[in-house]
């Protein structure tokens, strides 16, 4: 059933008391975030950087894993930086390098397995090259928590692992000469939610820390806090990698694009000049929207490396290049993505009585379907499952949900028709076998019902009433509140009764829906769009000169250098 929208209740009079330093508009969204005194709201507006980052050697196995990694530097080893290669792992491993290289050891090798030919996961073959590279210890971020049988056969030809994720572990750790892992039954950590690059930021954290403390020689010339000009990277794989924002993730977010703006990186330059996006002005959006998904794009459509590469070169000749050859493998991606959707569409009937949309075909490259299943998600606000076959044979798919059933529970509940399974609340991953798939649009319906949500009664809270008089005003609030993402979502807003002006579709196959509102019939109108669906998606379809209800967020537009306000629509009814 369509959700209904309220406003969320409104502060009581003791919390509007504690918050008196504070407009109407400030207090009402400090309390749909759980924070009502003074002290809890002056540290979410101005994070302390060194209140909010935790002692890295809070974390299970830092002390052993960082005694290692100064064993290595000391000795000189050849150290192999194994990371995943998505837009998580590979700033990581950009991050580890450039810790390394601050310090002046340059016998470092990153690895990065190839999506389509290798996979996910740290493989033994990848083992046998870096033994053949003369690599002793192998750093893994993002990656390897349930990868103990190659850990083992590493320690076989004896080469160190250290394991640094952030992902869930198995029943049994690896092997590994250390395991640091926020996600550990035994770790106690106070953000147990960092992303794969913000435990890499850890271990460099504790190597900076211990060195100094021990008076190594390489250290000496590094500057205190030096490595707080990491951060950069850790925003960009923080935010894409959808990890909660709060407690310390905001800050290294908060802080991360402070440095991301001015980042001399330049990679960085050279990719936002090549997007047209302002430096000096990069949000959390821009990561989400634009660099992370072009970094996403080395790995689903060429080599990660090139990614790896722009982020980590020094020379801004070869950084032009490389954002070029990015934005490239974007397009192309696009591209391809796009022509998914529009057979998939032609597939699809408007009125199509299916909860669930389940499509496949082996020619599909499973690395793009979750983006193509997202754009459905939009169009059709449907749950939709597709699936294709990856360089190995295997027949690999995506799942992303519209809000009426978790998607790990919708997978579970059909595992005994998958080889495999995992994601998250929204978004899922699966494997299955040749003979299921033929079966699998019917087994997922019949779960469907078992596993979604009762949302008879469901309503979806509103932070507060959007005054057209008050959009500045409401916008500089709403920017204090920054950056946004998973536990710390953009406020929502309620445009009520709004005569509706003007509708129209734009953008490459007409994918995208503008209408222009206002309060009153003349021509007070404020443009709002949505991007990736049509106007019948919405639960009521805006009709010129009808009056309707938009609940949106509130956006400033920067696009083709005009700055304006707008609004982002959630949904009309």
């Amino acid at each position: 059933m369509t959700p209904r929208y309220q406003l969320a209740p409104q502060p009581d009079e003791a919390v509007r008391t504690e918050l008196a330093a504070y407009d109407e508009l400030t207090q009402q969204l400090l309390a749909t975030r759980g924070v009502t005194t003074k002290g809890d709201a002056e540290r979410f507006f101005s994070p302390v950087y060194e209140d909010a980052a935790h002692d890295p050697f809070l974390l299970a196995d830092m002390d052993v894993a960082v005694a290692r990694i100064i064993r290595a530097i000391d000795a000189g080893e050849h150290i192999a930086l194994y990371t995943d290669f998505d837009a998580d792992g590979i700033p990581a491993g950009a991050l580890l390098r450039d810790a390394l290289a601050k310090v002046g050891h340059t016998a470092c090798t990153n690895y990065i397995p190839h999506r389509d030919a290798e996979g996910y996961g740290f493989h033994v073959r990848a083992v046998d090259t870096l033994a053949r590279r003369g690599v002793t210890l192998i750093i893994t971020a993002d990656v390897g928590i349930t990868d103990g049988a190659t850990v083992s056969y590493a320690k076989g030809k004896g080469i160190d692992v250290i394991i640094t994720d952030h992902h869930l572990p198995g029943e049994e750790l690896p092997d590994a000469v250390a395991v640091v892992n926020p996600q550990r039954l035994d770790d106690f950590y106070p953000c147990p939610h960092l992303s794969g690059s913000g435990v890499a930021f850890k271990v460099v954290q504790g190597v900076y820390k211990r060195a100094r403390e021990e008076q190594k020689p390489w250290i000496a010339h590094v500057p205190e806090g030096w490595e707080k000009w990491l951060l950069d990277l850790v925003a960009i794989a923080t935010v894409a990698d959808m990890v909660p924002l709060v407690a310390e993730n905001r800050a290294l977010v908060h802080y991360g694009l402070l440095v991301l703006r001015k980042s001399p990186r330049p990679g960085i330059g050279a990719l936002c000049k090549k997007m047209r996006l302002q430096q000096r002005f990069v949000t959390e959006d821009d990561i989400g929207f634009s660099i992370a998904p072009r970094i996403n794009a080395s790995s689903r459509m060429g080599s990660p490396e090139v990614a790896l590469e722009l982020l980590t070169t020094d020379d801004e000749a070869r950084a032009a290049d490389l954002a070029s050859a990015l934005e490239s493998l974007n397009n192309k991606r696009k591209g391809h993505v796009a022509a998914i959707v529009r057979e998939l569409n032609k597939r699809i009937p408007a009125d199509v009585s299916r909860r669930v949309i389940v499509a496949g075909n082996p020619s599909w490259n499973p690395a793009l379907l979750g983006l193509a299943a997202n754009s459905l998600v939009g169009t059709h606000r449907k749950t939709v499952c597709l699936w294709g076959r990856d360089g190995s044979g295997t027949l690999r798919g995506s799942c992303r949900g519209n809000g009426e059933v978790h998607v790990v529970e919708l997978l579970r509940a059909v595992e005994h028709a998958l080889a495999a399974y995992g994601g998250h609340e929204h978004a899922g991953g699966f494997c299955v076998a040749p003979d299921q798939v033929h079966t699998l649009p019917d087994v997922l319906e019949a779960a469907f019902d078992r596993a979604a949500r009762d949302t008879r009664d469901e309503s979806v809270a509103a932070d507060a009433e959007l005054d057209h008089t008050q959009l500045e005003h409401m916008y500089r609030v709403v920017q204090r509140f920054a950056p946004f993402g998973v536990g710390n979502p953009k406020p929502v807003f309620l445009c009520r009764d709004v005569h509706i002006h003007a509708v129209r579709t734009f953008g490459k196959e007409d994918a995208h829906v503008e209408i222009h509102i206002g309060q009153r019939a003349s021509a007070d109108m404020v443009r709002a769009i949505a991007f990736f669906t049509r106007p019948e998606a919405f639960t009521r379809t805006p009709d010129v000169g009808r009056r309707a209800t938009v609940v949106c967020t509130l956006e400033r537009s920067r696009f083709a250098g005009r700055v304006q306000l707008e609004l982002r629509i959630v949904d009309i009814v």
